[in-house]
């Protein structure tokens, strides 16, 4: 089941305030990169998060899953009416991302 693109414009929106916000579609689902960092998929409706140190420290509350089959753990966000809580999460994740240093590629 694809997600809606109502569901990724609210969540968006949600999350205006943690940086610039931008939606990509990706096999029948969404990438989200906030001010050029890729730091979450939308799958089926639900908003996943990519897991950092940091943010498993800041919210060891929020359940992880992976957003479909054979993908790693994602932090999933249950709640994307709270919005304090996304956009705290999403710009520790987004801090840790980018101090990341790029991987190689081949």
């Amino acid at each position: 089941m694809a997600s809606h693109p109502d569901f990724v414009n609210y969540v968006s929106e949600q999350l205006r305030s943690a940086g610039a916000i931008r939606s990509r579609k990706m096999f029948g689902e969404y990438g989200l990169y906030c001010d050029g960092v890729f730091f979450a998929v939308i799958c089926d409706d639900q908003l996943f998060v990519k897991v950092t140190p940091q943010g498993e420290a800041a919210f060891p509350g929020l359940p992880k899953a992976p957003p479909y089959e054979g993908a790693r753990d994602y932090i999933l966000v249950e709640d994307v009416d709270d919005r304090d809580t996304m956009t705290a999460l999403v710009r520790l994740t987004c801090l840790a991302l980018g101090e990341q240093p790029p991987k190689k590629r081949r």
